[in-house]
């Protein structure tokens, strides 16, 4: 994270020299922050939003600031603040079954990563501020539909175990001109 990251993400703090002080003390040190003076941050299962954020990257859609809380199994995905009418009207419009999700924002508390994060720690960066994010209406419509799109995924994937249980099976199946090429 660069100093214009730590700078931007420290001010949502309550105390914001209190904040740099303890990420001086200790780079590795999260720290719980309000949501919603800055930033809001939507939190999904971490297998979709490992996809989604996987997927948005690929495709070099906007991206914020994403973090990952390996105990929890959540990743959380920073948008500017105020957009939560919006960001659900999206998600509403892409889908009739939309992906269990939480949108944090004024009056939520979030736990973001210190700086520099390890390799083992709970909380990780998958994508550190490097500096305040612009705002970008472009942001919560690509975390929709990436989302959307993560979540029939994976549930398609589960499905698939649920069918074929083992390789062996599908193989099975094809040996007897049970599976097509096309599916």
């Amino acid at each position: 994270m660069t100093r214009r990251g730590v700078q931007w993400l420290s001010a949502a703090a309550d105390d914001p020299e209190t904040c740099r002080a303890r990420w001086a003390d200790d780079p590795r040190t999260p720290c719980m922050l309000p949501a919603g003076r800055y930033f809001d941050v939507v939190t999904v299962d971490q297998r979709i939003g490992l996809e989604a954020f996987d997927q948005l990257v690929r495709r070099e859609m906007p991206l914020g600031p994403v973090l990952v809380d390996h105990h929890a199994r959540r990743v959380g995905f920073f948008l500017n603040s105020r957009w939560q009418e919006r960001f659900s009207e999206l998600v509403r419009r892409t889908t009739d079954a939309p992906p269990p999700y939480k949108y944090l924002s004024e009056g939520s508390l979030v736990v973001v990563p210190g700086p520099l994060p390890m390799s083992g720690d709970r909380y990780q960066w998958l994508r550190a501020p490097l500096r305040r994010p612009e705002a970008n209406p472009l942001r919560p419509a690509a975390l929709a539909t990436m989302l959307v799109a993560a979540a029939d995924l994976i549930a398609r994937v589960d499905h698939y175990g649920e069918q074929y249980p083992t390789p062996a099976a599908v193989a099975s199946l094809a040996r007897k001109g049970m599976v097509s090429d096309e599916q």
